[in-house]
């Protein structure tokens, strides 16, 4: 399955197709993905305590992963997706821009070229208002 949590993607089939929305879960043994804003049904919640009331709630309900595509954030088209090897690590790339859709996978890209020394960690200590003797006590004449 090619679509992962927190893409975007393109609903290309069906009431809504033309959509686009952020993925919220995945399912990859049904095949699903559930489309944030799309496929909208209506539920009814019974009250199961005292306090609670009865409503009609909406849900996103799962589509099938064959009726959305990837949309890429460096294009901003919907694509295929291609997969990318290097050494033992694989990753997806677009198809088009041949951009790299997988964010852990560049943030490590690019945390590996940076490689700055660590910071060393400094307490903040509240400064001590300096108090004399002089000021302290004595008579105010």
């Amino acid at each position: 399955m090619n679509v992962k949590l927190n893409d975007n993607v393109l609903v290309i089939t069906g009431k809504y197709a033309g959509k686009q929305g952020k993925v919220v879960a995945t399912s990859p043994k049904k095949g699903t993905v559930t489309v944030e804003g799309v496929n909208i049904h209506k539920k009814a919640k019974k009250a199961r305590k005292a306090n609670e009331i009865s409503e009609i709630v909406e849900i996103a309900a799962p589509l099938d992963v064959s009726n959305v595509m990837v949309v890429c954030d460096a294009c901003g088209k919907a694509i295929r997706v291609k997969y990318s090897v290097e050494g033992d690590k694989k990753h997806r790339v677009c198809g088009k821009c041949g951009a790299v859709l997988d964010k852990a996978y560049a943030g490590k890209k690019a945390a590996a070229k940076k490689e700055e020394a660590p910071k060393k960690r400094v307490r903040k200590r509240a400064k001590k208002d300096e108090e004399t003797p002089e000021t302290t006590g004595g008579d105010a004449e």
